[in-house]
């Protein structure tokens, strides 16, 4: 019998740890994203942590700017970027404040609501594949700009919240290179995931895009 999965919300002490150690223990939880068409739950399997100002392949690597300003604020919020002019991506902040660490939402498995992330997702072949990557997870939630800021910690009244889910055993954790990350940034071993989930997504190196 297949235990049920707890639906206790993770508080904010929780993402207010190291980014490694974050990262490999969202794999199992839960996220809740309360929309106009209904809720939508996802269980995370595949993520990847980015170690701000100490890692090349972060976006806060470089220092604060507008567009990364939630990673340097308090642990527990929701980071949303716009990737190659038509992709969002979502990622948690965890870690100390000032810090900006986080970890990006590469996968999950739709476990509640899969009728509203169809109608977002026609491409994809199947279930497996509503939430296989992190730009289809963000489409899949109806993740855009507009909720970058958000408390995932806040309670019921907000659109995010993170349940304790079932956490993955130690033994059935994977880790790897992070997709598409280049130089230094590139050999850090910091994409987790379930292994042998069907919903993550295919490791891919870097691969510089040509001028035209």
């Amino acid at each position: 019998m297949i235990a049920t999965p707890d639906r206790t919300p993770l508080t904010r002490e929780f993402f207010d740890r190291p980014v490694l150690e974050v990262a490999p223990d969202l794999l199992g939880r839960v996220l809740v994203h309360t929309t106009p068409d209904g809720p939508i739950e996802l269980r995370l399997t595949e993520v990847e942590a980015y170690d701000g100002e100490n890692d090349p392949g972060s976006h806060a690597y470089r220092g604060r700017t507008p567009r990364n300003g939630v990673m340097f604020g308090p642990p527990g919020h929701v980071y949303v970027y716009f990737t190659y002019g038509m992709w969002h991506c979502m990622n948690l902040v965890c870690g100390p404040e000032d810090q900006a660490s986080a970890v990006l939402l590469r996968a999950g498995e739709v476990i509640v609501g899969a009728e509203h992330t169809r109608r977002r997702r026609l491409s994809a072949r199947n279930d497996k594949e509503l939430a296989k990557g992190p730009a289809r997870l963000a489409t899949a939630l109806g993740v855009d700009r507009a909720l970058d800021g958000a408390d995932a910690c806040a309670g019921p009244d907000n659109p995010f919240a993170l349940l304790t889910g079932t956490p993955v055993a130690p033994d059935q954790v994977r880790s790897g290179p992070r997709t598409g990350v280049a130089g230094d940034g590139g050999v850090h071993p910091w994409r987790y995931w379930i292994a042998n989930d069907p919903t993550v997504s295919p490791y891919r190196a870097h691969a510089p895009r040509r001028r035209t």
